[in-house]
């Protein structure tokens, strides 16, 4: 069984900007895959969960032996709604997390949401701004 560690990150220039997210996952602690997309107009917001949606679907798609996946997110509110500490009262956002929730129920691994400081999610941060920079 692996531990795989996903650090995923979303953000917007202007809010609502041009937007992207990026991540990276770790299995073992060894990198296996990074993916980062230009999103076109949208808020910060809808960014990060898009980045934390997406990762989650690669995940539960090429990683069949997953004992627990931690997602290390930079988005607080993020971390926070995901746990169930805030409701979620944006109808975009919530919709994405509805699909978030059924790959996690899908899911067999333990899954965990963990806020990190932006600093320790360089990685999927330079990945969105890159894929923001291909864009402008």
């Amino acid at each position: 069984m692996a531990e795989v560690k996903v650090f995923s990150d979303g953000g917007a220039r202007g809010n609502p900007g041009p937007a992207a997210y990026g991540f990276v996952v770790y299995k073992d602690d060894t990198e296996i895959y990074m993916q980062k997309e230009f999103l076109g107009l949208t808020t910060n917001n809808v960014a990060e969960y898009t980045g934390l949606f997406k990762a989650f679907e690669w995940v539960s798609e090429n990683i069949e032996d997953a004992s627990s996946i931690t997602f290390h997110l930079d988005s607080e509110l993020v971390v926070k709604q995901m746990n169930g500490e805030y409701k979620i009262k944006s109808t975009p956002l919530f919709e994405i997390a509805q699909k978030v929730k059924a790959l996690q129920k899908l899911s067999s691994a333990q899954i965990a949401f963990v806020h990190v400081r932006r600093e320790n999610n360089r990685d999927a941060d330079l990945l969105v701004n890159q894929a923001l920079d291909a864009h402008s």
